[in-house]
Parts: C-alpha cells; sequence; structure tokens
C-alpha cells in the first residue's frame, strides 16, 4: 500500500509541476523512398516527380542552376528566411546559406517518411535530428515537411515550419 500511494503521489507532484516523462519512438525513413514518389494519377504522378527532383537536384545537391526547370518564376516561399520569387530562393541557398554543388545521386539520399498527393499539392516529411535544448550533449528525433503547390509540373508556392 505504501508504495502505491508513494508512486501515486510522485505521479501527482510531476503532473502538477508540468514535468512530462516519455520514452520517444525515433522518426526514421522508410526503405524504399523512390517508391514513394510515383502515382498511378498522372497529374498526382507529375507533381510527385517534381518534388522529387526539388528535393534531389536542388535541396540535396544544390543545384540551384536547374531551378529554373522545377520552380515557377513567381514561387511564393512561406518560409519566413527566404523572400518570395524562384531568384530569392536561389539567392537565398547560393549566397545566404553559401550552399555549394555535390555530384547528383543516382537515388535521392534524404530519409523520407511520406510522400503525400492531392490535387496539385504534394507533402513530403523527412526525420529531422534535433539538439536537447536542455541537454545539447543528446539528441531527439521529429518529423520536417515540405509542402508545394504545382502548376504545370512545377512548383509555385512552398510551406514548410521555418521559423526565423
Amino acid at each position: 500500500m505504501r508504495t502505491s500511494v508513494t508512486v501515486g503521489l510522485m505521479a501527482a507532484l510531476m503532473l502538477s509541476s508540468g514535468a512530462i516523462v516519455h520514452a520517444q519512438t525515433a522518426v526514421v525513413g522508410v526503405a524504399d523512398a523512390e517508391a514513394l514518389f510515383h502515382s498511378k494519377n498522372p497529374t498526382q504522378e507529375k507533381n510527385k516527380q517534381a518534388a522529387y527532383h526539388i528535393m534531389k537536384e536542388l535541396l540535396e545537391a544544390n543545384h540551384w542552376e536547374m531551378a529554373d526547370q522545377w520552380l515557377t518564376e513567381r514561387y511564393i516561399q512561406h518560409n519566413p528566411q527566404a523572400a518570395n520569387g524562384r531568384a530569392a530562393v536561389v539567392k537565398f541557398f547560393t549566397e545566404v546559406r553559401k550552399r555549394q554543388p555535390t555530384p547528383i545521386p543516382d537515388k535521392l539520399g534524404t530519409p523520407i517518411v511520406s510522400v503525400v498527393a492531392e490535387g496539385n499539392y504534394v507533402i513530403v516529411t523527412q526525420p529531422r535530428t534535433m539538439k536537447d535544448p536542455k541537454d545539447p550533449s543528446k539528441t531527439y528525433t521529429t518529423t520536417w515537411f515540405d509542402m508545394w503547390r504545382f502548376v504545370d509540373g512545377k512548383a509555385d508556392e512552398h510551406w514548410d515550419p521555418a521559423t526565423r
């Protein structure tokens, strides 16, 4: 009886103090990410493939000279760190972030959790490893996403959870 009272009191104290006790299941990518970028629906196939090339050629390999193949000129950017327009996004990655091109891989190297397409929208989710703010020697995983709205096979608008 004494043990259950002690455990009950400890649980109540933790809940009232705002402490959260939990174990996290790691966020991981799927074994075959390439398969997620395909659809039997022709519009969704075109848009998923454009998202795939954005991920692989632009975001992963940093070949921003190819941006006109995958982004519209007006590219609306909802990430608060980059301005609207294809030229502004290219400038952000090449001049602000100073990303240098690397060889374009045969397959996407970025781990992917899921790719969801609906109409002209594609959402790609990825695992993201973060430092624990309470103990920077530790990390945890969470999920990052990129969502694009496509027009004629090119991304015209983009969302992600980035902050300033």
